[in-house]
């Protein structure tokens, strides 16, 4: 894709290439979703582990997974150290959002400057053409409180 802006202004784009580069464009949006989703997940998993331990005894003992080994230690060492982990990955996904909006944003660019349209094929017009307003298949939703 950087090849697309540093051609030394040079436009020697057949529609094969553009459609390419559009393509590669398009998956990388997709595999950074596809990250956020994961990241997110793990972010609900550390919360339920943290809202689980929380009003434990801090001597208690329990276990931690460290690099496929599991270790045992009490609460109030393991308890900071999942915290520290769970806003780690909340960075982290902070900056994935920050560089799919760039992408989204280069798609865009790249979409008016050659002047991309998505043809749709007749079987998706049929079918939305003949979709309830109530039908709600493929819609996932997240657990109440995920946001936190």
């Amino acid at each position: 894709m950087a090849k697309v802006e540093g051609d030394d202004g040079k436009e020697p784009m057949n529609e094969q290439a553009v459609a390419n580069i559009y393509g590669a464009m398009r998956t990388e949006i997709n595999q950074i979703y596809s990250k956020i989703t994961e990241l997110e997940m793990e972010v609900s998993e550390h919360s339920l582990v943290i809202n689980a331990i929380q009003p434990l005894d801090p001597s208690r003992r329990c276990y931690r997974m460290i690099g496929g080994v599991l270790v045992e230690r009490t609460i109030k060492e393991v308890s900071p150290a999942v915290q520290r982990n769970k806003e780690g990955i909340e960075e982290v996904i902070a900056r994935l959002n920050e560089a799919l909006e760039k992408k989204k944003k280069e798609m865009v660019e790249f979409e008016a400057k050659y002047k991309i349209r998505i043809r749709k094929n007749d079987s998706e017009m049929k079918d939305e053409s003949g979709k309830k307003e109530g039908n709600a298949q493929g819609v996932l939703v997240g657990p109440a409180g995920a946001n936190e």
